[in-house]
């Protein structure tokens, strides 16, 4: 599979104090580093954005977006196909919003504006009804709750080769003692190590990043029971209830809702 760079932004001015942009990306598909000197919410309606922001790196699952402040570099790499909104918004806009890239929490009145939105294929709202719908989406950004990052990385060597080797098969089941045993630390100190970093447990951790495997596991035809036994857990009820405290919603719940909405 050949790789697909995205295209970016075409004009250097932002077209409206506030610009949307819809778009679906196909798997493997990559935007280079750029900035531009307006914010930016990037959200993922279908699947699970990877970013690098600032140095740092990102994945957001449909809950949540990635902000990015006005002349922040950034790049992003889909490793399976999704669902893209982005919000545009004017400097001025920006100054009640973080000041550093995070993670904010999409309510459902935001989903319900940008799917609107992108249904009408309204870039920039014209109509009085709009221009108030706008408003609201602006506002709800202002009051939404701010993560750091839904899956965050360490900078220290040994806890990045962790989370590394985790990545690379999520549903390997090793316990904390045998990844602490391989980069030659004590349990304790690993363990000390996740939340000093990461600011989670190493279960937490490992929680979220078989949420974020899931999401694009579901995208198969591979059945609930298959998900769950390859992203290591020993019964489907278990992954089901993680699933739900994740996405509020069962694995066959959000593969319906999803399959509805291509």
């Amino acid at each position: 599979m050949s790789r697909t760079y995205i295209n970016l932004p075409d004009f250097d001015v932002l077209p409206a104090p506030v610009y949307f942009r819809y778009s679906e990306f196909a798997a493997d598909s990559h935007a280079s580093s750029h900035q531009h000197a307006w914010g930016s919410l990037d959200y993922s309606a279908r699947g699970v954005m990877r970013f690098e922001v600032g140095g740092n790196r990102f994945m957001s699952p449909p809950q949540y977006a990635v902000w990015i402040p006005p002349n922040t570099q950034h790049s992003s790499y889909n490793a399976q196909a999704i669902v893209y909104r982005s919000v545009y918004l004017a400097p001025s806009l920006c100054e009640q919003l973080p000041a550093q890239p995070c993670t904010l929490t999409i309510s459902d009145i935001l989903k319900a504006i940008l799917s609107d939105f992108a249904e009408r294929d309204v870039n920039i709202p014209a109509n009085e009804a709009d221009v108030r719908l706008a408003q609201v989406l602006v506002d709800q950004l202002r009051q939404a709750p701010v993560h750091d990052c839904f899956l965050p990385y360490a900078s220290s060597p040994g806890l990045l080769s962790v989370l590394e080797g985790m990545q690379v098969d999520p549903g390997d089941s090793r316990a904390l003692a045998q990844w602490a045993q391989q980069v030659h630390v004590s349990e304790r100190t690993l363990a000390r190590q996740f939340v000093r970093e990461l600011g989670m447990s190493f279960g937490e951790w490992r929680q979220r990043l078989r949420f974020l495997a899931a999401i694009e596991a579901l995208e198969s035809s591979r059945s609930v029971q298959e998900v769950a036994f390859d992203l290591g857990y020993s019964t489907a009820s278990a992954f089901i209830a993680m699933f739900q405290r994740q996405a509020g919603s069962t694995p066959e719940q959000y593969r319906r809702t999803n399959l509805r909405s291509r």
